[in-house]
């Protein structure tokens, strides 16, 4: 299972819930930090989540396809996400 499910999971974050985070991932990132900020996952686990997310578009395409979302609306979010920096 990909690891920031894994961390999701561990953590008691409900299917729905996950759906939901990836699909805010996948159209507007940013607010998607905000989502995964009010999960209540502990302060470790949620740099740690937080890094990976922003590290590693890999393991998001990865947790998206194991979802069954659309990848290319990450592609486009990540273009956006860059273009504003």
């Amino acid at each position: 299972m990909n690891p920031i499910l894994a961390m999701l999971k561990e953590n008691n974050i409900g299917d729905e819930q996950i759906n939901e985070l990836f699909q805010a991932l996948t159209q507007n990132p940013l607010a998607a930090m905000m989502t995964i900020s009010q999960l209540g996952l502990p302060q470790d686990q949620l740099q740690a989540l937080m890094a990976q997310v922003m590290q590693n578009p890999t393991l998001i395409k990865e947790a998206v396809e194991e979802l069954g979302l659309d990848f290319s609306k990450v592609e486009e979010a990540k273009a956006k996400m860059q273009q504003s920096q």
